[in-house]
């Protein structure tokens, strides 16, 4: 009897353990068919929101790429001067700027190309710099950054005041520095913008710290009048771009996707959809750092043969160029390529600015030297 109940036993817990087995085996399937899910789940999503965006293609044969920069990923952005919501070409490129992203660290370091700068375009003509996307959209504004700076963009991402405006809503405002030039014409600005985005904010009163909407934002990246005219509205336009990064990576999931379904209608872009889940995935990884105007020293010049108007002349755009890559991806002594050395003689020979002897010929000089210096012009002339 003992040894019937002992049989009995052995084969209860036999049993016991065949079902603990399988049990585990149903929960790893599972497991692994909700991992499965999921991914695919952020694929379709991000399928999703690429399908909503204005996707184009580009040819890279057309963007002048230069050797490539590395372990860098770096990405053209265009906030475009577009009253009728044009985005692809046949609109000036109010700001235009590189995000420069390290691979390895996450680190991301920003550009800003002054949009007057005297540079070489596709028909090997000098023209200001934001012509560019003027005449052949995207494509060429790339090309003449590539062109001119030795780089190897292939990606970009262009926005008109309306998104601008209503990325900064979504995220809730962002708080910003104001001196009271900046608030007289900030509120100047805000009449011509609300028209432009068709809604209506409130005047700002007082120098200090006012938290802003949309509108208010984008008339204060919009100055150009102040101490350090246009170099100084480049500075203003990264301030901006640094605290809509710090909102938005510390948002909820509500407001980000209300920030996706609203804005990513009014972005055009060549960033597949892989490129743009590579770039999600880390995205509250990245530490944006140090940001600068380019060139790092320039002077204005209204006697430039052949043109009409007033430039933004590069003090040496080959050295620049050098400064540049050190900057950006921590190159000591960078030898710029022949064309960008070409393209330095031929500023030099159109506007006579030579690095040697600018400060005898020219009466304005800015100089940002990294992210605004104390020894720069910029605040000696403050």
């Amino acid at each position: 009897m003992d040894k019937k109940r002992l049989n009995k036993r052995q084969q209860r817990l036999e049993r016991e353990r065949r079902l603990k087995k399988k049990r585990r085996k149903r929960i790893i399937i599972i497991m692994v068919e909700l991992l499965i899910l999921a991914g695919l789940g952020v694929v379709a999503y991000g399928m999703f929101v690429m399908d909503k965006m204005d996707t184009t293609t580009l040819n890279t044969d057309d963007l002048n790429i230069y050797k490539s920069t590395g372990d860098y990923t770096n990405i053209a952005l265009f906030g475009l001067d577009s009253r009728e919501g044009e985005l692809d070409g046949g609109v000036q490129s109010d700001c235009m700027m590189i995000a420069s992203i390290n691979n390895k660290t996450n680190e991301v370091k920003l550009i800003s190309l002054y949009r007057d700068t005297l540079l070489k375009q596709e028909n090997g003509k000098y023209q200001k710099a934001n012509s560019a996307y003027h005449t052949g959209g995207p494509a060429e504004a790339i090309a003449l950054m590539n062109r001119n700076l030795d780089l190897d963009i292939e990606k970009y991402i262009s926005v008109n005041f309306n998104a601008l405006a209503d990325i900064i809503d979504a995220l809730g405002g962002i708080d910003l520095d104001f001196t009271e030039d900046e608030i007289k014409y900030t509120n100047m600005y805000c009449d011509e913008t609300e028209i432009v985005v068709g809604r209506e904010t409130s005047r700002l009163k007082g120098a200090g710290t006012h938290h802003v909407d949309g509108i208010q934002a984008v008339a204060y990246t919009r100055i150009r009048y102040t101490s350090g005219m246009d170099f100084e509205r480049t500075h203003r336009q990264r301030i901006v771009l640094e605290k809509i990064v710090e909102k938005a990576q510390s948002a909820n999931v509500i407001t980000l996707n209300k920030l996706i379904n609203e804005i990513v209608p009014q972005i055009s872009t060549n960033l597949t959809t892989g490129n743009f889940l590579a770039l999600a995935s880390k995205a509250t990884n990245y530490k944006l750092s140090e940001m600068s105007g380019f060139p790092f020293e320039v002077t204005t010049c209204d006697n430039v043969k052949g043109h009409k108007g007033s430039y933004v002349a590069p003090v040496g755009l080959a050295k620049n160029v050098t400064e540049l890559h050190q900057f950006l991806f921590g190159k000591e002594d960078y030898d710029p390529s022949d064309e960008v050395k070409e393209a330095n003689d031929a500023i030099i020979e159109l506007t006579g600015v030579d690095p040697e002897t600018y400060k005898e010929t020219t009466d304005f000089t800015y100089k940002s030297g990294g992210e605004e210096s104390d020894t720069s012009e910029k605040q000696n002339s403050k």
